[in-house]
This record gives structure tokens, C-alpha cells and sequence, in this order.
């Protein structure tokens, strides 16, 4: 479907820097841009939330949270979250910008793949949310549509966090998923774990394999009765000629049980690959009638994937861009667990899947005469003894025979007590306690008030304390299920009670640069305060000089916490000591905080006394405290002869004079009207450079 032309955030600015170019889809809960990180200058995937999410404050505070979580799982598999925030009514997330397609857009090209082709696709994805597990995350919304290819074949999965926040926000008994892929625990209401990612993932490669999805229906509840009430068919009922192994592999993946799954995607990884080294090569290069290979120019990122994931090592990617790639094929489904989900669903049994047409084909209960597997060996091992077990304390015939008057008491004492159950039933589940109620709201009560409302509302209850930020402690936060779900008055409700704040102790952010004590208050969930400079002569600029609260103090998240950074040395202005004596200009050096440094070689200076400083080094500027200034002495005025200018023309002594340094002083007798010198003084001595030489002409 094309999407509308028109879109008022394209060509704006969201939060002052991410420029939204285009966009790329739209879905449920967002609408997914291209947009440009003005401060970093690289495309990124804008998620716009949509009003009804961006208006609801416990919704973006988890989303907060979860975004953090998934931020910092960081792997070449997963596709990173690089910010979260709100503009105005604008609540968004920033992610990887992966520009290519999705798995959804492979299966609908090419049909079942080849088992080569399959494996070597869901091999990253597997590593991707066993890396997710180890950090404690579940994905909750594993798909086709989340599996994003890069054009150069790289492999990530997206949508990391929203699913759990926005699962978080719904109403008690509301379930968010895309229905084909829903794990069966999920479907009735139970929380979410690791092995609830591992059945989507075996739903996914049942689909890769076979070019279908398992459960089929004309609508989502149909679909979800039969994850709860069906086995997975085996992929190779669908698309014969399959390896066995593989059989077993997406039925290990997708047991109704989750306790028969394997634990996490570390376990689903490693069997993965160890089955991937089992197979021949005809078994893994088995194509169905459906498999349409692309074209030359388009299969390039299918085929790199498959030939870099073949190992049992992942290759490693550099990071590469988001879920811009979207499609409709399979929503996120919100599915209501108000109402007993087979009371909702029919009561209709069997393994129903998805034939030609527009019908649901149930396959008969016929025995599968195909050889088990090894552990359906195991199974059926395990179910011959218990069966053994059954027959052994079973008499074969009654220790006595009866008569048919007795068989007939029997029959009306046991059609008596029928009807007495019956009626105890109806009232078990009509006015006792098995009759639905509605979990009262107990908020910022005490304990005892709190006990004493869900009593009055049929409830018994069992306190647990939690840490809570906004709660005193000693009062209750809330209850699970929570206020207004509808439950049966015999399930006990979880009592939520404050312990107050949870206390963290404040990292040591003395000694590391501003930047680094910024991550570091970022990862221990803590606000920048106040941030003030100083001069300190041993700490380099930009290194934080102290810190308040000090470390090791015991706060709550989000307290800001002031910084004292250096600013380095502090510069010290240099003073000008020249023509002062030797003792006096060190003395003033020294009382400015700086090193005095006499130069070895003295000079003549005909203006300085001997002694006193000609020139210092440097001569002004500032100066890092301690550092020095070289100080240069006078040695005095050097000592010239001067030499007799008498009966010589005044003018020719004159400039004589002043060539050899001095100052010459005219004494004119009679006007001096010959211009000759008659005497001199003084003459034919050593004086000091710069003296006077007075000469007497007539």
C-alpha cells in the first residue's frame, strides 16, 4: 500500500536534532522515519509513538527504562538503541537505521528455503536473543517483520524493550504479540521468559522451512486456541523430504510446555549449529516446489548471509543502521485474557493449519507410522511406564460379583452425588470462591487497610516487600494481579508493600575526566549537578577535582550530584624586574610564585649599574606556577679611552666622540668663533661608556 505523501514531522526537526527526511512505515504502536542526527551527521530510525502512548506518563517512564536496557546490550546481531525522549507531545526513539529488508520480505520472494538457507538465516537471530537473555532481556514479539538483512547481508533483530513496555502498560489480562508467533503461556496470561523467544523462533523456522505458518485462522483468537490446545505439526508434514532432525528441532522449540524447551537461545544456539554439521548436504540443500531463488541483482544479502553464518562462530559486524524496515504482513496483535480463553476460543481440538483455500483443515488422529525421533523415544518411554504403572494398580475383575439391585443403588447413589456436585460446583463458582471479583485499588495504604479491602472483596492476600521511589515505606504500592483486574476469588493476590527508595552508592568520579564521570553518573542512573571550575597546580584541566554528594554515599536514582573539574594550573602574570638590583628583582620573581634563574654571562649595559637585571626571559605573559624566569645581569658601562681632539676642528671631534659612546659638552670661548678645540677634559683616559667629554673651543 502506498503511503500518503503528506506527513507534518517530514522536513521538521524533532528535539532539535534529528531531521526527519521521509517516511518508512507505520504501524501500531509508531510510525518508523528516516531521519538525519544533525549532531553526529549520520541516518538514523526515528520511532514516533503514537498519540495514545506519547499521552500516557507510566507508559514513557517504563519505555525510559526499557530503552535504557536495551541500550546497553550491545551486539552485532541486535539493533542498537541510540536515544529516547519526548518534544512537546513528541515521544520517540532513536534506533540503528539498517537499510535493506526484512525476513518477512525474503519469505514472501522465495517461499520455504532450502534448510541451508534457513539455518544459516536464523543462526544470527538466535545469537542475537541468547546475547539479549545473558543480559536479562526478553524480546516478547520475535518475527519475521523484526528480523532485519542489510544489504550487505548483515542479520539483526529489532524492537528490542517496546514490546515489554508497552505489555507493562495495558490493562491486566491484555496481551501484546503478533499471533502467529505467540508462545502458549503468553496466550493465557502467564509472564514471559526466555523460552517464550524460543517457541516464536521455532514458529519462524517452521515458516522458513515450509514456506507456512503452523496455525491458521479467520481470526487472531482462533490462531491463539490452537498455540494453546495443538501440537506443532512436524515441518516435514507440510514439506516432505525434510530431515528428521529438523523435525525435532522445531518441536523441541515449539512444545507446549515450556519446561520442554530448551532454556534459553544459548541452548537453541548450540544445538542449532550442532545439527547444522549433522546434516548431508542433499538434506540441507532440499528445495520445495514453493522455494523461488531471486533474481541475480537481488540475491546478493541472502546469499552473504548464508555463506558467513555457516560456521559455529558468528560473524562480526561494525554497526550498521535500524527497523526502518517494516511491513503489515503480521501486526502486533493485542489479545484480551478478560474472558477463559477456551470458553473464548470454542472447544474444538486437533492440529488445525492453513490448507488452500479459505478453510481450517483439522488432520485426523491417526497414528504416525514415520520412526520416532530420539526424544520421542524417551517420551514414549517415559509414558509405557507410567501406563505399566496405572495397569499394575488396576484390578482386572471386581473381588466379588454383584447383583443387579445393588448396580442399580450404585447408580442412583452415584447419579445423587453427580447432582450434588454439580450444585456445589455452581456454587463454588458462582457465589464462592471460585466466583470472579475485582481487585480493589490499595495504593498508599497500610498494610492492615489494605488486608482489610481485599478481604471485604473476597481476597486473601500475602505481603511482599518492594523497593518503590514514589512510595513511603510501610505502605502498600499496588497488587498482582493489578487494581480492577477481574479474578477468580480463590487466586491469591500478591500484596506489593514500600520499603521506601532503593539506595545505590555513588561511584568515585574523582580523577577521571568530565566525559567519563558523565557516563558513569549515566550508568549508575544518576542526574549531572552543578559544575563548577577551579585552578589546581597538580590536576590537569577537565578532570573532576571532587564530587557531592562524596562516593560511596547511598542515594536514589536520578540524584544530581555536583562536580568540582580543574581548570589546570592557574597562569601567573610575570612581573617586569628590569634595572632592579639582582636581590631585589629575585625577591620579586620569587613573590610571585615563580623561580628566579641568574643567567651566567653578565653584559655591559652603559644605563644599568653593575649588578642590577638588563633583561629577564620571559619579559611578560604569564607563567604556570613554579616555572622560571632567567634573570640577566649588568656588568656596568664598558671602559673606553678617550682619545685627544685638541687643535681639531669641534664639529670632526664631536661625531668622534659620540661614535665611541660618549656625550660631548661644548664650552665655546668668544663665541667660538674658529671652531678649534683648545682643551678637552677629560683626555687620553679610560672612562665609562656614556660619559661626558667637555670640550673648550674658540
Amino acid at each position: 500500500m502506498q503511503e500518503p505523501l503528506q506527513d507534518h514531522l517530514i522536513g521538521t526537526t524533532v528535539d532539535g536534532r534529528y531531521g526527519v527526511r521521509s517516511r518508512l512505515a507505520r504501524g501500531g504502536m509508531s510510525t518508523v522515519y528516516l531521519a538525519t542526527d544533525q549532531r553526529l551527521e549520520r541516518d538514523v530510525a526515528l520511532k514516533v509513538l503514537h498519540p495514545h502512548l506519547a499521552n500516557d506518563h507510566t507508559f514513557l517512564e517504563r519505555l525510559s527504562r526499557e530503552a535504557k536496557a536495551a541500550a546497553s546490550l550491545s551486539h552485532p546481531h541486535v539493533v542498537g538503541v541510540l536515544d529516547q525522549g519526548e518534544d512537546g507531545h513528541i515521544a520517540y526513539l532513536v534506533m540503528e537505521y539498517v537499510k535493506g529488508r526484512t525476513l518477512r520480505d525474503v519469505l514472501d520472494k522465495q517461499g520455504a528455503l532450502p534448510p541451508r538457507l534457513a539455518l544459516a538465516l536464523i543462526d544470527p537471530v538466535v545469537e542475537g536473543l541468547a546475547a539479549a537473555h545473558s543480559a536479562g532481556l526478553i524480546h516478547r514479539d520475535v518475527k519475521p517483520e523484526n528480523v532485519l538483512i542489510a544489504d550487505d547481508g548483515r542479520i539483526k533483530v529489532g524492537d528490542f524493550g517496546l514490546a515489554r513496555a508497552v505489555t507493562a502498560t495495558t490493562s491486566t489480562g491484555a496481551l501484546i504479540g503478533t499471533v502467529a508467533y505467540l508462545a502458549p503461556e503468553l496466550v493465557l496470561g502467564k509472564a514471559a521468559d526466555a523460552r517464550s523467544d524460543i517457541y516464536s523462533a521455532g514458529i519462524m523456522l517452521f515458516e522458513m522451512l515450509t514456506g507456512k505458518q503452523p496455525y491458521a485462522g479467520e481470526t487472531p483468537i482462533q490462531v491463539a486456541y490452537q498455540h494453546v490446545n495443538s501440537m506443532v505439526p512436524r515441518p516435514s508434514e507440510v514439506a516432505p523430504g525434510l530431515a528428521q532432525d529438523l523435525d525435532e528441532l522445531v518441536q523441541w522449540c515449539t512444545a507446549s510446555d515450556a519446561e520442554n524447551r530448551p532454556v534459553d537461545g544459548a541452548a537453541l544456539l548450540s544445538e542449532l549449529r550442532h545439527i547444522r554439521t549433522t546434516l548431508s548436504d542433499a538434506q540441507l540443500d532440499l528445495r520445495q516446489p514453493s522455494y523461488k531463488p531471486l533474481s541475480p541483482a537481488g540475491a546478493g544479502p541472502v546469499a552473504f548471509a548464508a555463506a558467513t553464518h555457516t560456521g559455529h562462530g558468528a560473524r562480526q559486524t561494525q554497526e550498521h543502521p535500524t527497523e526502518a524496515i517494516a511491513t503489515t504482513a503480521s501486526p502486533t496483535e493485542f489479545i484480551s485474557h478478560q474472558s477463559n480463553p477456551t470458553t473464548v476460543m470454542g472447544t474444538a481440538g486437533g492440529t488445525g493449519y492453513r490448507e488452500p483455500g479459505n478453510r481450517i483443515a483439522l488432520p485426523p488422529a491417526a497414528y504416525d507410522e514415520r520412526q520416532p525421533g530420539k526424544r520421542e523415544l524417551k517420551k514414549l518411554e517415559r509414558q509405557r511406564a507410567k501406563d505399566q504403572a496405572r495397569a499394575a494398580a488396576t484390578p482386572v475383575r471386581p473381588l466379588r460379583e454383584g447383583n443387579p439391585r445393588r448396580r442399580g443403588l450404585i447408580w442412583t447413589l452415584v447419579i445423587v452425588i453427580l447432582a450434588l456436585l454439580a450444585g456445589s460446583a455452581g456454587w463454588f463458582f458462582g457465589m464462592g470462591p471460585g466466583s470472579p471479583g475485582t481487585v480493589p485499588e490499595v495504593k498508599n495504604k497500610t498494610v492492615a487497610e489494605a488486608q482489610q479491602l481485599l478481604r471485604t472483596a473476597g481476597f486473601q492476600s500475602e505481603p511482599q516487600d518492594v523497593f518503590d521511589d514514589d512510595v513511603e515505606a510501610g505502605l502498600t504500592v499496588g497488587t498482582q494481579p493489578e487494581a480492577g483486574s477481574v479474578v477468580r476469588k480463590f487466586q491469591p493476590i500478591t500484596l506489593y508493600v514500600s520499603k521506601g527508595a532503593q539506595l545505590f552508592p555513588l561511584p568515585d568520579l574523582a580523577g577521571v575526566t568530565l566525559d567519563q564521570a558523565k557516563s558513569a553518573l549515566n550508568a549508575a542512573e544518576m542526574a549531572l549537578g552543578n559544575v563548577t571550575e577551579a585552578y589546581d597546580d597538580k590536576v590537569p584541566a577537565g578532570v573532576v577535582l571532587s564530587q557531592d554528594p562524596a562516593k560511596g554515599t547511598e542515594v536514589r536514582h536520578g540524584t544530581p550530584v555536583a562536580l568540582a573539574v580543574s581548570k589546570g594550573p592557574q597562569p601567573l602574570p610575570v612581573p617586569d624586574v628590569r634595572g632592579l638590583p639582582q636581590d631585589a628583582a629575585v625577591k620579586a620573581i620569587q613573590d610571585a610564585g615563580l623561580k628566579a634563574v641568574i643567567a651566567p654571562e653578565t653584559v655591559n649595559d652603559k644605563s644599568v649599574p653593575k649588578g642590577s637585571v638588563v633583561s629577564q626571559t620571559p619579559a611578560n605573559g604569564t607563567l604556570v606556577r613554579g616555572e622560571s624566569v632567567t634573570l640577566t645581569l649588568s656588568k656596568g658601562p664598558r671602559m673606553v679611552k678617550v682619545p685627544s681632539f685638541i687643535g681639531k676642528q669641534a664639529d670632526d671631534a664631536e661625531k668622534e666622540l659620540k661614535k665611541l659612546g660618549f656625550e660631548v659638552r661644548l664650552n665655546e670661548i668668544l663665541g667660538g668663533f674658529f671652531g678649534t678645540v683648545r682643551d678637552q677634559n677629560p683626555v687620553d683616559k679610560e672612562v665609562p661608556e656614556g660619559s661626558v667629554i667637555t670640550l673648550t673651543v674658540v
